[in-house]
């Protein structure tokens, strides 16, 4: 299995996934070319998702109204309950 690629503008999300383990290639945009046939983690709108192998996405199910859209340290995130959920998305009509 090939490393992931990681899409993401956070550093706090690529020391989180290091932490465990899980290095790849981190891009901050995602195109059609990076994503087609990749296991991909990081948040996707569904028309990409479904070019992925596959989608993995970190929820925080404890994050805090004021720590959304900012910058988290891996011990913030495990804090908020990070966990990884992976998803595979098929292509609509």
């Amino acid at each position: 299995m090939s490393a992931p690629l990681i899409v993401t503008r956070h550093a706090g999300i690529v020391a989180w996934l290091a932490g465990r383990g899980i290095t790849g290639d981190v891009v901050s945009h995602a195109t059609p070319e990076t994503v087609a046939g990749r296991d991909v983690m990081g948040i996707l709108p569904l028309n990409l998702c479904a070019l992925a192998e596959s989608i993995t996405t970190i929820d925080l199910p404890n994050l805090r109204a004021d720590q959304r859209g900012v910058e988290l340290t891996p011990a913030e995130m495990d804090a908020a309950g990070a966990r990884l959920a992976r998803y595979v998305v098929s292509g609509g009509a």
